[in-house]
């Protein structure tokens, strides 16, 4: 599973006939019997220079025959779509088209690639002059607009000779499915400033703290006043004197990334210079950001996502393997229209996780009369885990509460937006009363003030 590649393997198929009549008219074939009307013009006054006019149009009929008939056939173009860089979110990358010719005569190709709206708004299309037995390449511009999964099918080719009097039609079955990443790049340089401008060693240096923690350190002789439950009984019998175990902080602890993919994470978000993509989408990436980070640092990283159901569940741990399971897995987080279903996913994570951790919850909620379900199950997991509550905001209700209005429906809008803003504090205040540490985030700064959040967490030694 984790050893296909990230970036795409190139997909090749030699072509075949497209349609029952796979051959056309080229574009100077055209321009030639527009020109033997030029015939016309003798023959109002001298009839016989209609059949000059017609002699012309069987000459380039004929001509045209000889052309379709030298045209490599169909099958004896080889096409390939190749990747040289994995597709990421809103990143704008270019797919290879590479066309290989067995033919005995150079062609002049028009090439459209069936590729999905996920990659591209409209179908790509190429054009190429290909030697006689010998290959040419280009290449069209992607951007993708939703991760996960996305089928291409069917290279489309029409070509001619020099001649551009014949042409043939010619389709290739190339079906591929590459994976839409979340934004693998933007989380590595998240975390290599992070680690230059904050100097992050905790890990690497292993600041011992001897007589906390519970992670064995090393063996010494016993001492007046240490436990007896520390004593290790078979160094004991080995050196025949009490030998007691030294304990330090837990280098490896669990942090647990939870996303939700209820309908409110659906929400469309622009920022300047790119293209409008979900708050999920934003959430996938600061989830991928944090994820490095930790495991950069030594801890073990589980990844749960949830909407009516739970679609990806990573049980915490660490190493090149985990990693790419959650960037698989986040690739393929999906939002739902529905409302998230957020007891199931406490129950499922508190069943899972025994022991103390950090639990990153990336959610938003509705601001209602009563509590929301979200914030209530927050509280109840804050008695067992240290939970980071992560609440993605609305750049068009926070411009709208901070705008002046000129007119009255504008001041409904504005004490309305007053209104949403002052019950969302009041809710997120109760919330760090119960020991919750609370983030409301524009998406665009989520990843950032996550990872500064983790790096605070692990420097003050709040596990």
């Amino acid at each position: 599973m984790y050893e296909k590649p990230l970036i795409p393997q190139e997909a090749i198929a030699r072509g075949r006939p497209l349609g029952r009549v796979p051959f056309g008219f080229g574009p100077r074939l055209f321009v030639a019997l527009v020109l033997g009307l030029v015939w016309l013009v003798p023959a109002w006054w001298f009839s016989r220079f209609i059949y000059a006019m017609l002699l012309w149009d069987l000459l380039f009929f004929a001509v045209w025959t000889w052309d379709l008939l030298r045209l490599p056939a169909p099958d004896q173009l080889e096409m390939r779509r190749v990747w040289s860089l994995r597709p990421t979110l809103a990143v704008p990358s270019c797919v290879k088209i590479a066309v290989r010719n067995f033919g005995r005569v150079s062609v002049h190709a028009r090439i459209v690639d069936e590729t999905p709206a996920a990659l591209q708004l409209t179908p790509a299309e190429v054009e190429l002059d290909v030697p006689a037995g010998a290959s040419a390449e280009s290449q069209y511009p992607i951007l993708p607009s939703q991760r996960g999964d996305a089928n291409l099918n069917r290279i489309f080719v029409r070509y001619q000779s020099a001649l551009r009097i014949a042409e043939r039609w010619a389709v290739a079955n190339a079906p591929q499915t590459v994976t839409v990443f979340p934004n693998l790049d933007e989380a590595k340089q998240h975390t290599l400033y992070l680690i230059r401008s904050r100097q992050v060693e905790l890990e690497k240096r292993r600041r011992r703290q001897r007589g906390q923690g519970r992670e064995f350190d090393s063996l010494r002789e016993y001492r007046e006043g240490d436990e007896l439950r520390d004593i290790s009984w078979t160094a004991t019998a080995r050196r025949n004197h009490l030998v007691t175990r030294v304990f330090q902080i837990e280098r490896s602890q669990a942090v647990w990334i939870v996303l939700d993919a209820g309908r409110l994470l659906r929400a469309k978000v622009a920022e300047p210079g790119r293209i409008a993509i979900s708050k999920l989408d934003y959430a996938a990436n600061a989830a991928l950001s944090l994820a490095q980070i930790a495991m950069h640092c030594g801890d073990r990283v589980g990844l749960l996502a949830y909407g009516r159901n739970i679609q990806q569940n990573l049980n915490a741990a660490r190493g090149p393997h985990q990693m790419r399971a959650i960037v698989e897995a986040l690739a393929h987080i999906r939002g739902e229209a529905g409302e998230a279903d957020h007891g199931r996913a406490v129950h499922i994570l508190l069943s899972e996780q025994k022991r103390r951790s950090l639990i990153v919850w990336i959610t938003d909620f509705a601001e209602t009369a009563t509590t929301p379900e979200v914030l209530e199950f927050a509280m109840h997991m804050a008695n067992r885990h240290l939970i980071v509550f992560a609440a993605m905001g609305q750049p068009d209700l926070n411009a709208l509460a901070a705008a002046t209005p000129e007119t009255t429906e504008d001041m409904y809008r504005h004490v309305a937006a007053l209104e949403i803003a002052d019950r969302r504090s009041a809710l997120l205040g109760a919330l760090r009363q119960r020991g919750v540490l609370v983030l409301e985030l524009m998406p665009g700064m989520l990843a950032s003030s996550l990872v500064n959040q983790y790096m605070d967490v692990k420097e003050r030694g709040l596990l």
